[in-house]
């Protein structure tokens, strides 16, 4: 890590810190057409990522681009609406910066959230999916480049066995359909093919999208508790009629980000209470 990496995480941790006036507990990445769940934070404090050294600029609509600091479900949480994908740079490692000021902020949980597209026939647009585990098939990785024995990074139960449990005791509780699956990473931008849909099926996918899985590596290799949940804004291509669009994806999202704020909400108060 050089210097002025070091720098510019040091620096957006003492940020993040100073304007929560402690440590957050657990952060959060929205993914597409979810930043409705950032209006839910208690008394929040808003810093643009432009504020926040190393923190990506995102270029897609449906992610504004700021951390919303503050609590939610009695936990202090730091809330990124918006992310870095590999096809926006074509770099793996766009999160790297955030994910690691989250650490040294003294962060010990990152909790993320994207739009996917379902390869679950009973799993349909609106729907939302825990995930239990992903396959990269995007041919690249976040910790290219990295130096020393940590970048050997054990990705076996990743997607942390504690905190999924957290989440299905939520969905129970507010009676939630909570699907569980496993997330196939694909670089983007453009849609999957058909053929490539039928792949990842026959590999164990149960969604597909363009993040998530490189922030799951970066997060684990800073040592980081890890959980996420899809949002599925469609059926994937081949499985469905409905043209795929960017704005599919953003109304769908919309639709299930009650379902969403509900569930998070739930899961920090029972990380509170544990």
């Amino acid at each position: 890590m050089t210097s002025s990496l070091n720098t510019d995480i040091t620096s957006a941790a003492a940020i993040i810190k100073k304007a929560l006036g402690r440590a957050p507990r657990a952060a959060i990445v929205l993914g597409s057409g979810l930043g409705a769940l950032a209006e839910a934070v208690n008394k929040p404090t808003i810093i643009p990522y432009a504020e926040l050294p190393g923190f990506p600029q995102p270029t897609v609509h449906g992610h504004s681009g700021q951390l919303v600091l503050g609590d939610l479900g009695g936990v202090p949480v730091a809330v990124m609406q918006g992310r870095a994908h590999f096809y926006e740079h074509g770099r793996s490692n766009g999160m790297r910066s955030a994910i690691l000021s989250f650490k040294e902020s003294g962060c010990p949980t990152l909790l993320l959230t994207n739009a996917a597209g379902s390869l679950k026939s009973g799993a349909g647009p609106g729907s939302l999916m825990l995930l239990t585990d992903h396959i990269n098939l995007a041919g690249t990785n976040p910790l290219f480049g990295e130096s020393g024995s940590e970048r050997f990074v054990d990705m076996a139960n990743a997607y942390d066995p504690s905190l999924r449990a957290g989440f299905l005791r939520a969905a129970e509780k507010h009676n939630i359909p909570l699907h569980e699956g496993i997330y196939a990473w694909f670089s983007g931008p453009s849609f999957e093919t058909p053929a490539e849909i039928r792949a990842a099926r026959v590999l164990g996918a149960d969604a597909v999208g363009m993040s998530t899985a490189p922030e799951v590596i970066l997060a684990r290799w800073a040592g980081l508790q890890v959980a996420a949940v899809s949002v599925l804004t469609n059926y994937a291509a081949g499985m469905g009629a409905e043209p795929l669009s960017h704005q599919q994806t953003l109304t769908y999202a919309t639709a299930a980000a009650q379902n969403l704020k509900n569930l998070m909400v739930s899961m920090l108060e029972d990380l509170n209470r544990g």
